[in-house]
């Protein structure tokens, strides 16, 4: 079956919740949105939503750059699957969101003329995990205020943005875990907002931590290696993880025992199986985070994640406070937890 046209787009989303993080705050994004229609009429749609600070380009280049691409895959047959996908990420080596929006428009496109669902075609490990919810940086009432609103819708594993003054993060952890116990999992994510010390001191000083997200910048590697075994335990690599290359340098020695795999970072699926093979011959937690993001990419992301048996984590939030969106479907949410729809493809629907 041909791929008689190729449509790109990118769309203004605004978000229900602006947040704030160690180094920018967030009130909309931009999403760059790929649709590849086959000659029976079957659309693959893919989405990415990249950001400059971690890959070096915006959504914005990602469009410029998908554009020049159209007529390059116009009339190829989807049944050479592998061939189309080797063909993106040669094509898009420097531009994850392109390749991105490319590999889930073609993984939802070949799935779909089979009649399968990704889930099936990737081969599931795992039925369904929970995911954090996250909250940024806030005063300690309004973090208590929303942690307050998503237990009650369910969530229980809460993601806490910290990393502008250690001393107040230090401060704000433990008034939360005095007041809400073994009720949720913390997990930090400090946005490379810390020195070496200030995370040493972070953990000797506070309890009940799932684990911590890129404490030190990525300028800081090097300082990774003189964590305790203990800490290392605990740090999930981020904006230091972006491709395959930094997959093979970070597990060659033990600068944290959690890979943080985005498919908006490495550019889709296909980048995201290889780091998480690595991780895997590793002995490497798997967590699988997002930008924010369309329900599009966070179901390629919860498809593949669940792909792996080495997958302990997910922080698949990143539809959750969207304006709006362009599809629906994806997977079905209850009480945090996350599990993929069973319809071909991405199981995703056009609205």
């Amino acid at each position: 079956m041909k791929i008689e046209n190729i449509e790109i787009d990118i769309i203004d989303i605004d978000l229900t919740r602006p947040y704030t993080i160690a180094y920018k705050t967030t009130s909309s994004i931009k999403t760059l949105v790929v649709k590849i229609i086959l000659s029976d009429g079957t659309i693959g749609i893919g989405a990415s939503n990249v950001s400059k600070y971690v890959v070096g380009l915006d959504t914005t280049d990602s469009y410029n750059n998908s554009k020049e691409y159209i007529d390059h895959l116009k009339g190829k047959d989807i049944d050479s699957f592998w061939m189309i996908i080797n063909d993106i990420e040669n094509e898009f080596i420097g531009d994850p969101g392109s390749k991105a929006g490319f590999n889930l428009a073609v993984y939802d496109a070949f799935c779909k003329s089979l009649g399968i669902s990704i889930g099936k075609f990737l081969g599931r490990k795992i039925k369904s995990l929970p995911t954090s919810i996250t909250v940024g940086i806030k005063n300690t009432e309004e973090t208590i205020s929303e942690i307050n609103e998503y237990l009650g819708m369910g969530f229980n594993h809460i993601k806490i943005k910290l990393g502008n003054d250690v001393d107040e993060d230090i401060r704000r952890i433990n008034i939360i875990n005095e007041k809400f116990g073994s009720k949720i999992k913390i997990r930090i994510d400090a946005n490379q907002g810390w020195s070496l010390d200030d995370t040493i001191r972070f953990y000797d000083e506070t309890k009940h931590i799932e684990l911590i997200e890129q404490p030190l910048s990525v300028k800081d590697l090097g300082n990774y290696l003189k964590f305790p075994s203990k800490i290392k335990d605990l740090i999930a690599l981020d904006e230091s993880l972006v491709n395959f290359k930094d997959a093979i340098k970070l597990s060659s020695e033990n600068f944290g025992k959690i890979f943080n795999i985005k498919l908006m970072k490495c550019g889709g699926i296909t980048t995201g199986q290889q780091i998480a093979n690595q991780a895997y011959q590793n002995n490497i937690d798997l967590m699988w985070g997002c930008n924010d993001e369309s329900i599009i990419s966070i179901s390629a992301a919860l498809n593949t994640a669940l792909s792996f048996e080495n997958t302990k984590y997910l922080d698949l939030d990143g539809s959750f406070d969207l304006e709006r969106d362009i599809v629906s479907g994806g997977f079905n949410l209850k009480n945090g937890v996350l599990q993929p729809l069973d319809s071909p493809g991405l199981g995703v629907k056009l609205l």
